[in-house]
């Protein structure tokens, strides 16, 4: 058989302003200015509706106003720049030079092998006969560990027991703890200078607003110097005249235990992580060096038996309050003087710190608040009634209490544990009940999606049904989840959700599927409480949050709290006063404070685990491996320094290539021709002249539908088929590149990774005066191919199109619906299509109904199996925001 090389489109998929002639934005600042428009239009979420009622229609975009964005920045801490010296300077002065060393030095790297290191590394990654740069790995640990550039060195201190023993002494209270830390200021200071933030950082809180024709203002927060917190702060802070013209830095802090190894014996570590609000939020969840790693804090440990002990419980939140009090002690000074520093943009500036929000899990903020579980660390609602009336918690109403109402009763009454000495006490302007962040991964996907809903689900079902009818429904929902069409980056359930072990990102993969899997088997209302539930969780995950999408917000908390009643008339539940659901109930407010919490939530010192302390781990010798790990990391953050500094002198851009990989496939079809009977599509030729005709001559006037086959021009030369294509889009709210640009596959191959082949569905754009869904179509497309005509190479997709079931979502699923458009022979509608006509790739999940999947059914053909499905617009952030 041949061997071919594969390829595929690497193009821009942009909606056409016309389905019959499509055209392709040349310039890059038109395309990004372009996405960033269409995603900019905030789409509606349809009223949530009692179960007797019916759902509207979202407003059509053509009748929202036009608005203008407005934008206004604290006139105190406005964040002048300054000399060394910090003398304020004319705002228009260039910076100064970022360093004094020369394009060619490469110190500590051997310069005169560093170019055989990019060529051979980048391309070949093959031995070859030259001399290596590095005799061998300690020679190479030796030239990094000289690098001068982000070694901010580790320290260490141990801390002991000193509370009372007359109980007697267990030996928990005779173990030293030792906590290991870098210095927070110096890490601060790194990444404040960091060049690479220079065009995603904030040297001023601001408020953003939307300015509407009719005077009406539309607030919006994004990034966190966009928080009234932030503002709020610089309010207090330039009350003192000495602070104006200073940069407010908040510290951002974050901490939650992980385990690298339960095979060898329970290994758990406990990292401190650090950044500052004022980069931008991308910055922080892409982790380009804007999550660092300041501290492993100590975690005590004993018997069984011991750790009831009051005394030894107590200990605990003491040593890790005080540790944070110990390791924070470098910044203190600044936090009341300014200090001149280096930023981002080369300027130098004054800088006054702040303790920020911490993000933590439900488990930790008890400990950070000092609370009593199960209440809630924001406000003091009762045990009893969390969803009841309650005040915001504060360092003033504790101190208040104290001096009025015993310990018992604090702890009893209010829930708060006021014999421990919280961390923040030891900081200016610090209120710890003010700081915890919003968790969106450990509150809302993990609490209230997994370890609520998917379990009751399974209780109601348990409660209801015989034990064996039970299992086979449960068994069904798990084969329907291992059914889902295959979609760019969304993971795969084989086994449904029948794993022990659920991590973060399982759980929010499982969300994308859930929800058109319980359909059928379980009430309605329990349907929607899911749908509310995603709705929050999508709706909060926003890049942009304006005053509508709050209202949209608190809209979707009250229909939760509605439709969640059936887990209570069907017995499952007997009270819903859990902290992790009626934390929802603060988003708003928090949102208003920290801005968008996509830049404060848990998943991203979670994923900040797997590079700061699993790899490390596993690099290491497991014998005494914490020492290691920090030289890993210290070494880690050395080279990433030496990249920044080697980017910023222009000396990492050469000839190196990124990638020389060849892929060898089947042999495609060469014609047109060929390409129709590979497809079993004999009409592909006559399609294509149809296309042709549509690109060439069609106007708003008349199409190909409108002239005989003869006058269509016709092509019989080559075509080339490649079996995918890259989609950029703006799409800021899901994890993506620089400047919220994401790119994802679609795939239109005969054989998916050696299986069955897989023909991927997409949105695409027949009316670009009409945002959203409506002013698309949804296709199937079954091969990609291109060819030269008339000195234009043309790129295609063949498509099978589908048609909308109904003029509006399901009112239950919250989804619009599409079944396979077919001709009046039932032969399924085709068309060549222009990619460029192709917005992104689209989720479609069959309606199952209350139906069980047959046997036959899998993944590879769910698409061909059923003839209704849903638009999955729970796939993603982007897909959520355009099929609403």
């Amino acid at each position: 058989m041949p061997q071919t090389r594969h390829c595929q489109f690497n193009v821009h998929l942009l909606p056409c302003t016309h389905p019959g002639c499509c055209r392709q934005l040349k310039n890059k600042s038109a395309l990004t200015q372009h996405l960033r428009t269409i995603h900019q239009h905030l789409f509606r979420i349809p009223e949530r509706c009692p179960p007797s009622a019916t759902a509207e229609v979202p407003d059509k975009p053509e009748n929202r106003p036009k608005v203008n964005f407005m934008r206004d920045y604290h006139l105190g801490l406005d964040g002048r720049i300054c000399n060394k010296a910090g003398q304020f300077i004319d705002p228009k002065a260039p910076p100064p030079a970022f360093t004094t060393k020369s394009p060619d030095d490469w110190t500590p790297f051997p310069g005169a092998d560093i170019d055989k290191v990019l060529h051979f590394w980048g391309i070949t990654l093959a031995v070859h006969g030259d001399t290596p740069p590095f005799a061998d790995r300690k020679d190479l640990h030796n030239v990094i560990d000289n690098t001068p550039l982000g070694d901010v060195p580790w320290e260490s201190f141990n801390m002991e027991y000193a509370g009372d023993r007359s109980g007697g002494e267990t030996p928990w209270m005779k173990k030293e703890y030792e906590v290991f830390y870098c210095d927070p200021h110096k890490v601060v200071q790194n990444m404040l200078a960091n060049p690479d933030y220079k065009d995603e950082i904030d040297f001023a809180p601001y408020r953003e607003w939307e300015e509407r024709p009719d005077g009406s203002h539309n607030r919006q927060w994004r990034d966190f110097m966009s928080g009234d917190w932030a503002w709020e702060q610089a309010d207090i802070i330039s009350a003192d005249p000495a602070t104006h013209g200073s940069t407010f830095i908040p510290i951002i802090l974050g901490s939650d235990k992980t385990t690298v190894s339960v095979a060898t014996g329970q290994n758990d570590y406990y990292p401190l992580y650090l950044s500052i609000g004022n980069v931008h939020n991308n910055v922080r969840q892409a982790h380009r060096n804007a999550v660092a790693l300041v501290g492993f804090l100590a975690i005590p440990k004993t018997t069984k038996k011991q750790s009831t002990d009051p005394r030894y419980r107590k200990f605990k939140k003491e040593l890790f309050h005080t540790a944070l009090v110990r390791i924070l002690e470098s910044i203190r000074p600044a936090m009341t003087t300014p200090e001149v520093a280096r930023c981002a943009d080369g300027h130098y500036r004054c800088v006054i710190y702040g303790i920020g929000p911490y993000i933590a899990d439900y488990e930790e903020q008890v400990v950070l608040a000092g609370i009593v579980r199960k209440w809630c660390c924001k406000c003091t609602a009762q045990l009893s009634n969390l969803d009841g009336d309650g005040g915001p918690r504060s360092r003033e109403l504790l101190d208040a209490l104290i001096e009025e109402v015993n310990l018992g009763t604090l702890w009893d009454e209010w829930g708060f544990i006021a014999d421990i000495t919280l961390f923040t006490n030891n900081f200016l302007r610090a209120d710890i009940y003010k700081l915890i962040a919003p968790d969106l991964l450990h509150q809302i996907i993990k609490g209230i999606f997994k370890d609520h809903l998917v379990a009751w689900v399974q209780l109601y079902l348990e409660d209801t049904h015989s034990e064996a009818r039970a299992k086979e429904i449960m068994d069904d929902i798990d084969r329907r989840i291992a059914v889902a069409p295959s979609f760019s980056g969304l993971r795969r359930f084989p086994e449904g959700r029948g794993f022990s072990q659920w991590t973060g990102d399982d759980s929010k993969a499982l969300m994308k599927v859930y929800l058109s899997a319980i359909e059928g088997h379980v009430p309605t209302e329990m349907v929607r409480t899911f749908r509310t539930c995603l709705e929050f969780c999508y709706i909060a995950r926003h890049d942009i949050i304006t005053d509508d999408t709050l209202k949209d917000m608190e809209d979707v908390i009250q229909w939760f709290h509605v439709y969640r009643e059936i887990f209570k008339t069907t017995g499952v539940r007997d009270h819903f006063s859990l902290p992790r659901q009626h934390s929802i109930s603060h988003y708003p407010f928090l949102v208003r404070q920290f801005g968008a919490p996509n830049g404060l939530c848990s998943s991203i010192t979670e994923s900040k685990h797997i590079k700061a302390v699993k790899e490390p781990w596993r690099r290491s010798r497991k014998f005494n491996a914490l020492g290691q790990m920090v030289r890993t990391n210290t070494r880690i953050d050395q080279l990433a320094a030496a990249r920044i500094d080697f980017t910023e002198r222009g000396m990492l851009y050469g000839t190196c290539a990124s990638s020389y990989t060849t892929y060898f496939e089947r042999k495609h079809a060469r014609t047109i021709l060929n390409l129709g009977k590979e497809l079993h599509l004999p009409e592909l030729p006559t399609l294509l002249q149809y296309f042709l005709y549509d690109q060439l001559y069609a106007d708003d006037n008349h199409t190909s539908a409108d002239v005989p086959l003869l006058r269509c021009p016709n092509y019989t030369g080559r075509i080339q088929v490649v079996n995918s294509a890259v989609a950029t889009y703006f799409a800021p709210s899901d994890p993506s590149g620089v400047g919220g640009m994401h790119r994802e596959h679609i795939r239109s191959t005969p054989s998916w990774r050696g299986g069955p082949p897989r023909y991927d569905c997409v949105f695409v754009s027949m009316d670009n005066t009409t945002d959203g869904i409506n002013g698309m179509d949804i296709a199937r497309v079954l091969s990609f191919f291109s060819f030269s005509f008339r000195n234009t190479v043309w790129l295609c997709a063949v498509v099978h199109w589908f048609k909308r079931i109904g003029s509006k979502p399901d009112e239950d699923m919250g989804m619009w619906m599409v079944r396979p458009s077919m001709n009046d022979d039932q032969s399924h509608e085709i068309s060549i299509i222009h990619v460029d006509s192709i917005f992104r790739a689209a989720h479609l999940v069959p309606m199952f109904g209350d139906k069980f999947v047959p046997e036959h059914v899998n993944f590879h053909n769910s698409l061909d199996a059923y003839m209704g499905f849903y638009v999955n617009r729970f796939a993603d952030h982007h897909a959520f925001e355009i099929a609403s």
